[in-house]
């Protein structure tokens, strides 16, 4: 299986990039792993919300495949723990899916077209974090999920 995370706009704070970029070398020694950015919409001061979320989902669309499972992270998703997103994760993989795309809109979150293309989503909390944020948060906690699966150390309860 390989894993994509599809984010809109690039990661701007350096805290963020290295913290991010610390995840994702671990991440290789587990699976293959890409981080995809879609560019920022240009001139979204002349687009109302609605606007932006259906350029940004034009893009979005172009990037992915009919067989691939594509999981938004919205607020409104299934929650998991960390051991069941791990297991979540155990089940894709045995489940044979051979591409796992995880999505994380813009600002604005998501055009309708995005979650009726989706197979699922998820939440990483009840609060809201600024969609740079999460890209730290969620790499993480992939990395967590396959220590977890590897019963390494890292994770402890």
């Amino acid at each position: 299986m390989k894993i994509t995370l599809l984010v809109v706009g690039k990661t701007e704070d350096k805290y963020l990039i290295e913290g991010i970029d610390k995840y994702l070398g671990r991440l290789k020694h587990y699976i293959g792993f890409n981080l995809l950015v879609i560019p920022d919409i240009k001139n979204t001061k002349n687009l109302t919300e609605a606007q932006q979320k259906t350029k940004e989902a034009e893009l979005i669309l172009k990037q992915i495949s009919n067989p691939d499972m594509v999981v938004l992270l919205d607020e409104r998703g299934k929650k998991y723990s960390s051991v069941s997103f791990s297991n979540y994760l155990n089940k894709q993989m045995i489940g044979s899916v051979q591409h796992l795309v995880f999505i994380i809109g813009g600002p604005y979150g998501f055009d309708e077209s995005i979650y009726k293309r989706a197979n699922g989503s998820m939440s990483l909390s009840d609060m809201t974090f600024s969609h740079q944020m999460v890209r730290l948060f969620f790499v993480e906690q992939l990395y967590r999920a396959f220590s977890i699966l590897k019963g390494e150390p890292y994770h402890h309860e």
